[in-house]
């Protein structure tokens, strides 16, 4: 493009920091408005972090491997970290609204280049989280079919069949997702509150013992990895952004979603930890939980409400996850469908579905990255029918934990550029408490990804020296790099498209304005 375009796309992001413009709705560019209110939304980003998945998974195997009997602690800290995260991020979401969220923040705060670095790190992470669950779905679904209908099942089977039914609503309205996810959402949570209050009306011999929140409790080789395991099961709460463009007055609802929903997930994830401890007892809890593992809610349950309740939250844990699946999907979609707009990806994936207004280019590029993984790890795995290894310790810990990294990653450096981009808008008083509290949310998620990459073999369960405790989180550092210099060669050979990188729709009202004149 000449010299011209370049130059009007300079002052589309000097005019957007400065808050000039507003959005423009251009055909096809931009995602449909006003679809979503509070309580869809936060239905959608709590899907994502699926809670009975984490009750069931995440909590066992913090209390049996790691050791850890401070969790319900653990998950109060890290709610209050991610709460000083959001001061700033929800912040920062009042004045930008993209679909690209992560990237957007970075690219208005750190730079273009920056944007384009966490733009590929964002499409990685978010898409490796997804296409993880596959494998537990699978794999439980395998389990439901042989244990109720004697049928022997592969787990890749319903793995592959939830790809193109998840491939299909990611064609569908927002609107009908979050009823989906909705729906699943608060009878899985009313089912997790039932054995709650159940465990602390019949706990273990040790009685309501608040142990577990005794800061000494906090201690041993396992607390870093444990770290990584409890703040991947926040992660759904930073999606509201991506949601802005779709929902009704933006700059008070994603703000809102965002509080309420770590707030929701902090107290939730708190005493549901709390519950299995008092129902086990906290001196026992770590021995019960390592010979249980993911069983331990289920036999729990059984013991306190019967065979038939335990039955329904089998196939609650299974609807939980293929909502988180839904979750997932449609942020990847509207992540490549920013990128798109912007000339990250090929201008194709910067166009709505004429009929739905979904992203329809990014969906299709999510379903067929998972089909093309879960097709993989289907071949290379040469273990008997109800074996976990494969779709379970390989694909869903070594793609959820590669996901996790990244966002923890992109929060630290969000944190880090709504710094930036508030003091280069001049901040005042005003604006000092966001930004402290932006900073020791940053020096946090910074300590906690320290620990993840040095835990890594302990988090996908490797041995030492195991070459996966490099090359797992290598995927993560290689799209950082693949972005940065993705993003510098723009800077060089594009440099119109550099400037419009985190801008979305805003780029384009100045220069459809700029034309017209």
């Amino acid at each position: 493009m000449s010299t011209g375009s370049s130059s009007t796309s300079e002052r589309s992001r000097q005019a957007a920091d400065s808050g000039e413009i507003r959005t423009y709705k251009g055909q096809e560019r931009a995602l449909r408005a006003g679809r979503l209110g509070t309580t869809g939304l936060l239905l959608s980003v709590l899907a994502a972090s699926a809670p009975l998945m984490v009750v069931a998974g995440v909590m066992p195997t913090t209390y049996g491997v790691m050791g850890i009997v401070g969790q319900p602690l653990l998950f109060v800290i890290l709610g209050a970290v991610l709460m000083l995260f959001s001061v700033g991020y929800a912040e920062m979401s009042r004045h930008v609204h993209n679909a690209g969220a992560f990237y957007a923040y970075i690219a208005r705060g750190l730079g273009p280049t920056a944007g384009a670095g966490a733009s590929l790190v964002a499409l990685v992470a978010y898409s490796a989280m997804q296409v993880g669950i596959y494998g537990i779905l699978g794999f439980e679904i395998s389990g439901i079919f042989a244990a109720y209908l004697d049928i022997t099942l592969a787990w890749w089977v319903p793995a592959l069949v939830a790809v193109l039914v998840v491939g299909a609503l990611g064609w569908l309205k927002i609107d009908l997702n979050a009823k989906v996810l909705g729906v699943l959402l608060v009878v899985e949570c009313a089912l997790v509150v039932i054995f709650d209050v159940a465990a602390i009306a019949e706990p273990a011999k040790e009685g309501l013992s608040l142990q577990a929140f005794n800061p000494e409790t906090l201690t041993g080789a396992g607390l870093g990895t444990a770290l990584c395991f409890c703040i991947a099961a926040f992660v759904g709460f930073e999606q509201a952004p991506v949601y802005a463009e779709e929902t009704s007055r933006p700059q008070i609802v994603v703000s809102r979603v965002m509080f309420l929903a770590v707030g929701y997930a902090a107290l939730f994830l708190a005493l549901s930890a709390w519950a299995l401890s008092v129902a086990a007892g906290p001196g026992r809890i770590v021995e019960v939980a390592g010979e249980q593992g993911p069983g331990l809610l289920f036999t729990l349950t059984e013991s306190r409400l019967g065979s038939t309740f335990t039955d329904v939250l089998h196939i609650l844990f299974v609807t939980g996850m293929f909502a988180a699946l839904l979750s997932f999907h449609n942020v990847v979609a509207r992540y490549a469908f920013a990128m798109g707009r912007e000339g990250l990806l090929p201008a194709s994936f910067g166009r709505t579905n004429k009929t739905s207004g979904a992203p329809a280019a990014g969906s299709l590029l999510q379903s067929g990255l998972s089909l093309a993984v879960v097709l993989a790890f289907a071949v290379s795995d040469d273990k008997p029918a109800g074996d976990p290894t494969v779709p379970v310790l390989h694909l869903f810990t070594w793609m959820g934990n590669v996901g996790a990294l990244g966002v923890i990653l992109l929060m630290a450096a969000a944190s880090v550029a709504v710094i930036a981009f508030f003091l280069r808008r001049g901040a005042g008083r005003a604006q000092a408490g966001r930004l402290v509290a932006s900073g020791i949310a940053a020096a946090a998620l910074l300590v906690i990804a320290f620990y993840t990459v040095r835990d890594f073999d302990v988090l996908v369960g490797a041995g030492p020296g195991s070459a996966l405790s490099w090359i797992l989180p290598g995927v993560i550092g290689a799209a950082l790099v693949g972005g940065l210099v993705y993003g510098a060669v723009l800077r060089s050979a594009k440099p119109e498209v550099h400037a419009r990188i985190g801008l979305g729709n805003e780029a384009f009202q100045l220069e459809k304005q700029a034309g017209e004149m």
